[in-house]
C-alpha cells in the first residue's frame, strides 16, 4: 500500500467511526480554508528557501544552510504527532530514507509542537531523521504556511485531548498547512507541495524523482 492508499484507508475508517457530524465538520472547514488560505504567499518553486535554525528532539540546533553544504534537503512541515495523517506520512518517508540518503539528500520534518512532544513523535514512529520544533510557527510563517484553526475545530480537538496550547506551548491555535519542499544546495526550491487538505501528502516517489533531477 502506497502513502496515498494508506491515507485514504485511514480517512475512510475515521468517517466510519467518528462521532456524528465530525467528518462533515472537518470536510467543511478544509473547504473554507481552501477558499481563504493565501497560497500565493507560500514559498514556491524557484524561490529561495528561507534559512532557519531550530532545535531537534534532543535540543541540538539544526541550521538549514549547514545541511545544504552536503546536499539537497527534503523539508516537510507537519501539524504534529497528535495528527494520525502526519504520523502515516512520517513513517512513509522514514521507509525511503536510505533512498533519500543515496541521492545525497537530507530529510527534515518541522512542526510547532514543543521539543518533548517532538521526541515522543520520534520515539513512537521510530524516526531516524531530523525532527525539529518550530515553537510559535516562526519558520512556517516565513514560508507562508500558517493559519489559525476555526473555533469548531478547537472544540473538537479539546474533546479529543488534543488541545494545541498544551502541545505547542502557546495560545495561538495556529498550525502550518502541510507542505513538503525539496531544496537544492543553492537554496532554490526545486519542488513545493502545499495542500490545505491535511489528509493528502506528497508521495515519497515524487520527492525521490526530484532528488534524482538534482543529482
Amino acid at each position: 500500500m502506497n502513502l496515498e492508499q494508506e491515507l485514504a484507508a485511514f480517512k475512510a475508517e475515521f468517517s466510519r467511526t467518528a462521532p456524528a457530524g465530525r467528518a462533515a465538520l472537518y470536510e467543511a472547514k478544509i473547504e473554507e480554508l481552501r477558499a481563504d488560505f493565501a497560497s500565493k504567499k507560500a514559498v514556491s518553486v524557484d524561490e529561495i528557501a528561507p534559512n532557519f535554525t531550530l532545535p531537534d528532539a534532543a535540543g541540538k540546533s539544526v541550521i538549514l544552510n549547514d545541511l545544504l553544504r552536503s546536499g539537497p534537503v527534503v523539508l516537510t512541515f507537519y501539524r504534529g504527532g497528535w495528527c494520525p495523517y502526519c504520523n502515516i506520512q512520517l513513517r512513509a518517508y522514514q521507509s525511503v530514507l536510505p533512498r533519500i540518503a543515496a541521492l545525497g539528500g537530507r530529510l527534515v520534518a518541522v512542526s510547532p509542537q514543543l521539543p518533548d512532544n517532538s521526541l515522543d513523535t520520534v520515539t513512537r514512529n521510530a524516526l531516524t531523521f531530523d525532527v525539529l520544533s518550530d515553537v510559535g510557527n516562526k519558520v512556517a510563517r516565513s514560508y507562508g504556511l500558517v493559519y489559525s484553526l476555526a473555533d469548531e475545530i478547537r472544540s473538537a480537538l479539546r474533546s479529543n485531548n488534543k488541545a494545541l496550547p498544551s502541545i505547542n506551548g502557546d495560545e495561538s491555535w495556529e498550525l502550518p498547512v502541510p507542505a513538503t519542499y525539496v531544496i537544492a544546495r543553492d537554496r532554490r526550491v526545486a519542488l513545493a507541495y502545499i495542500e490545505v487538505d491535511y489528509r493528502k501528502r506528497l508521495e515519497p516517489e515524487a520527492l525521490l524523482t526530484c532528488l534524482r533531477s538534482l543529482a
